[in-house]
């Protein structure tokens, strides 16, 4: 069996990228819809609703579990690394697209004998909010219902 026959046979792990994929599709229609604009950037770009990075981890962990057993060492550190990326990706990236945010607003408001300082962009959409990050779980539980059941 060659690399890529066996990564297709790893159940967890195609049902992961699967929900990454279908949290990724879904962000940029949502985003397309309310901003009626197509940004092709958001289809691998990360932060926004819902969440990939809860998406892919959370899909994960269950089908780890599943697969191998929820009493499993595996297991234990498939649900570690999920809650370390959802802890991240509401915490630290959330607070980061915040400060971006604010930043960007200085940037408008603030001129240097009358130019911008700058007009290069900061990216505001790295973190997630709880319900961004609750909109990924929900995309990761359907995956594993397609996957498992």
């Amino acid at each position: 069996m060659n690399l890529l026959e066996a990564l297709g046979a790893n159940k967890p792990l195609v049902c992961a990228a699967v929900a990454w994929l279908m949290a990724q599709v879904i962000k940029f229609c949502l985003y397309s819809f309310i901003e009626k604009t197509i940004n092709w950037r958001r289809l691998w770009g990360s932060g926004g609703m819902p969440s990939s990075h809860t998406s892919l981890t959370l899909a994960l962990a269950i089908a780890v579990g599943l697969s191998e057993g929820f009493n499993t060492s595996v297991f234990a550190v498939a649900f570690a690394l999920m809650v370390i990326v959802i802890y991240d990706a509401m915490g630290v990236r959330y607070e980061t697209g915040k400060q971006g945010a604010m930043i960007n607003q200085i940037l408008n408001e603030l001129f240097v004998e009358g130019k911008p300082l700058t007009d290069e962009r900061l990216k505001e959409l790295v973190g997630h909010s709880p319900i961004e990050v609750l909109g990924g779980a929900l995309i990761g539980v359907i995956a594993i219902l397609i996957f498992y059941l």
